[in-house]
């Protein structure tokens, strides 16, 4: 299954607590749709608010990429600026 890790308060806020979480997903659309329906809100809150990088790689449009077993997906706040 893939691993998601979610850094920073407000995301662990939605996770209650939990910093990593093993989802049942083939895709990143899926994922946070999974991820939505056991913390309900989080899926909106990943779409307007994190960052996703998949094994190690930013991705600007994630929610085809497909995932893996061994997957780690870390979501985090996106940076602002200009």
């Amino acid at each position: 299954m893939p691993r998601v890790v979610a850094v920073g308060s407000a995301a662990r806020a939605f996770t209650l607590g939990a910093a990593e979480i093993d989802v049942e997903a083939s895709t990143v659309g899926a994922m946070i749709k999974t991820l939505d329906t056991l913390f309900p809100g989080f899926g909106e809150h990943i779409e307007r608010r994190m960052a996703i990088a998949i094994d190690g790689e930013i991705h600007q449009d994630a929610s085809g990429a497909p995932l893996r077993p061994d997957t780690e997906v870390y979501l985090f706040p996106r940076i602002g600026g200009g």
